[in-house]
C-alpha cells in the first residue's frame, strides 16, 4: 500500500487549521442538540457524528475520485453482478483465517483451490496445495518464499555463509512486488533486460544468469507493459538443457495475475502451466481476470513437496487445528466467497465467453487506434485483452504524455509511461479491457481520440514537461 505522511504546517505553523465543510442541512439534522463546530480533517473529532452526517462528509469527498469504469490503466475488476454485491455484504464480518468458527467460508477456499488446480493441469489435483491472498503480490511473496527455502534446504552446508546470497532470475518486465520479495527477503534479483521489440524475459539468457544459488526463475503470463505472455514453455526447455550440462536444478514459478484466467479458457493449447514438470508453483489474481473485485489471489503449488512444511503454521488459539501460510492473519472472507460465486455462476464456458468478449474489444480498439495514422501499435490485445502502443514514427508534435492528459480530461484514465532500462527511450500509453468495458465505451474512446488528435496535431512540440509526474504507471 502507499506510505502517507502526516498533514504539513499552514502559513501560521497550525497543522489541524483546515477543517471538513458541513452542510447546514447535515447539521441540523444532529439528534445531538445540532452542530456548533465543523470536525478537524487531521486529527479525531472530540465529538461523535450523527451517521447521516459522517456519511455525507465521506460521499462527498469521494466525488473527486476517478470513475472506476473509465479507468484503462487498472487490471483490477470495477463490476460485479448485484448478488455477488449481496454475498460480499453477508460475508464481510467473517475472519478468513477463523476456519472453526466459519468452516462453509473454509470448504469454499478449498473448493476454489481445487477448481484451480484443475483448471492449470495439475497431475494430481488433490494432491496441489493452495490458498487465498490479499492479491497477487501476497501470493508472489508466499511463492518466493518457497522458492527459497527450498534452495536453502537443498544448499544446508553453504547458507546462510556470508559469501553465499540466492538470486531470482525474471525479465526486468516484471510486476514491482518481485523487486519487493527481493528486497524484503535479501535475494539478488537477476533481470534479463529489454532489447530492440523483445520487451520481456528471453528463455536463453534467463538460463544464462543461473547458477548454483538462483532459488527460481520467474515466467509472466501476461506483462503489464504491454499485455504479452512471456514462452514459459520455451524458458522450461532452456533450463532442462542448461540441467543436462551442469546439473543444476532451478524450478520456475509462472506470474499468472492477469494470464492465469485468461489463457486456460482462450489458449487451451498454450502449455504454461503445471503441464510442464518444471513449473513448481503459480499465482493468479482473482480481483482481475479473475473477475471478483478486490483484493483476492490465489497461490498453488504442483505438490505438497514444493511448499516446505515448516513454513506452515499451526495454530489452535481461534479453536481447532489451523494450517496457515500467509503474510497477514485476519482477513474478511468476502472476496474467496465472490470468487466461489463467480466460478459458479460462470463455469468454463462462462469464463470464455466473458475473456474473449475482452479480447474482441481489445483487437477491435487497437486497430480503430491504428487507423487513426498518429499511432504505433506494441501490441494487439491478442494474448491479455491488454494492448499497447507509441506515437508514430513523424509525429512530433506532441508525445504519449500529453494524449494521456488531454483523455484524462474526458474522465479517461490511460497511463502513459517509459519502458525499463535498455528501452528507456521508449514511452507509450496502455489500455487494459476487462470485463464492463463495453464495445460502446471503446467507441466513445476513438471518438474522444479523433475530437483530440487535430488539437494535439497544432502543438508546436510536446507540453509535458515533467514525464514523471504526468501520469503514473499502474499494474
Amino acid at each position: 500500500m502507499s506510505l502517507h505522511q502526516g498533514p504539513r504546517p499552514s502559513r501560521d505553523g497550525d497543522r489541524d487549521r483546515r477543517r471538513l465543510a458541513v452542510n447546514p442541512f447535515h447539521a441540523a439534522a444532529n439528534p445531538l442538540g445540532g452542530m456548533t463546530e465543523a470536525p478537524p480533517a487531521h486529527r479525531l473529532p472530540d465529538s461523535p457524528l450523527p451517521p447521516e452526517t459522517a456519511y455525507r462528509l465521506v460521499h462527498d469527498e469521494l466525488m473527486l475520485d476517478g470513475n472506476a469504469r473509465l479507468n484503462l490503466a487498472t487490471f483490477v475488476t470495477t463490476w460485479m453482478e448485484p448478488q455477488a454485491g449481496v454475498l460480499m455484504s453477508e460475508c464481510r464480518d467473517k475472519n478468513m483465517i477463523d476456519k472453526d468458527e466459519y468452516p462453509r467460508t473454509a470448504e469454499l477456499e478449498r473448493r476454489c483451490v481445487a477448481m484451480l488446480a484443475d483448471l492449470w493441469h495439475a497431475p494430481d489435483p488433490s494432491a496441489a496445495v493452495g490458498c487465498s491472498t490479499t492479491g497477487s503480490s501476497e501470493a508472489c511473496m508466499l511463492a518466493g518464499m518457497a522458492l527459497k527455502r527450498r534452495w536453502a534446504l537443498r544448499n544446508a552446508d553453504r547458507y546462510p555463509a556470508k559469501d553465499v546470497r540466492p538470486n531470482l532470475v525474471m525479465g526486468v518486465n516484471v510486476q514491482v512486488c518481485w523487486e519487493k520479495f527481493c528486497n524484503f527477503w535479501e535475494v539478488e534479483a537477476r533481470q534479463v533486460p529489454m532489447e530492440g521489440d523483445r520487451f520481456h524475459l528471453d528463455p536463453q539468457a534467463a538460463a544464462e544468469l543461473c547458477d548454483e544459488n538462483t532459488i527460481g526463475v520467474v515466467g509472466i503470463l501476461g506483462s503489464t507493459f504491454d499485455g504479452s505472455y512471456e514462452p514459459v514453455a520455451d524458458l522450461c526447455a532452456a533450463l532442462d538443457a542448461l540441467q543436462e550440462r551442469t546439473g543444476l536444478d532451478v524450478p520456475v514459478h509462472v506470474d499468472g495475475a492477469s494470464g492465469g484466467m485468461v489463457a486456460p479458457f482462450l489458449d487451451e493449447d498454450l502449455v504454461w502451466d503445471f503441464r510442464l514438470p518444471r513449473v513448481a508453483s503459480i499465482n493468479t489474481s482473482g480481483h482481475k481476470y479473475g473477475l471478483v473485485y478486490p483484493g483476492v489471489g490465489w497461490a498453488l503449488w504442483r505438490d505438497a513437496e514444493a511448499l516446505p512444511e515448516e513454513l506452515v503454521f499451526r495454530v489452535n488459539y481461534l479453536g481447532g487445528d489451523m494450517p496457515t501460510f500467509a503474510l497477514n492473519f485476519s482477513r474478511p472472507g468476502a472476496q474467496v466467497v465472490a470468487q466461489y460465486y463467480t466460478f459458479l455462476r460462470l463455469g468454463r464456458e462462462g469464463y470464455r465467453a466473458v475473456q474473449q468478449n475482452a479480447r474482441d474489444i481489445a483487437g477491435s480498439l487497437a486497430q480503430r487506434v491504428a487507423a487513426l495514422g498518429d499511432f504505433r501499435l506494441l501490441t494487439r490485445g491478442d494474448q491479455l485483452p491488454v494492448f499497447a502502443f507509441t506515437t508514430a514514427d513523424g509525429v512530433t508534435a506532441y508525445d504519449v504524455f500529453d494524449v494521456s492528459r488531454r483523455l484524462r480530461e474526458g474522465g479517461w484514465l490511460v497511463p502513459a509511461y517509459t519502458f525499463p532500462p535498455h528501452r528507456e527511450d521508449l514511452s507509450v500509453l496502455r489500455v487494459v479491457c476487462r470485463n464492463g468495458f463495453s464495445a460502446d465505451m471503446a467507441d466513445l474512446l476513438v471518438a474522444d481520440l479523433e475530437r483530440l488528435l487535430p488539437e494535439l496535431r497544432r502543438q508546436s512540440g510536446p507540453l509535458t514537461r515533467d514525464k514523471g509526474a504526468a501520469t503514473g504507471f499502474h499494474h
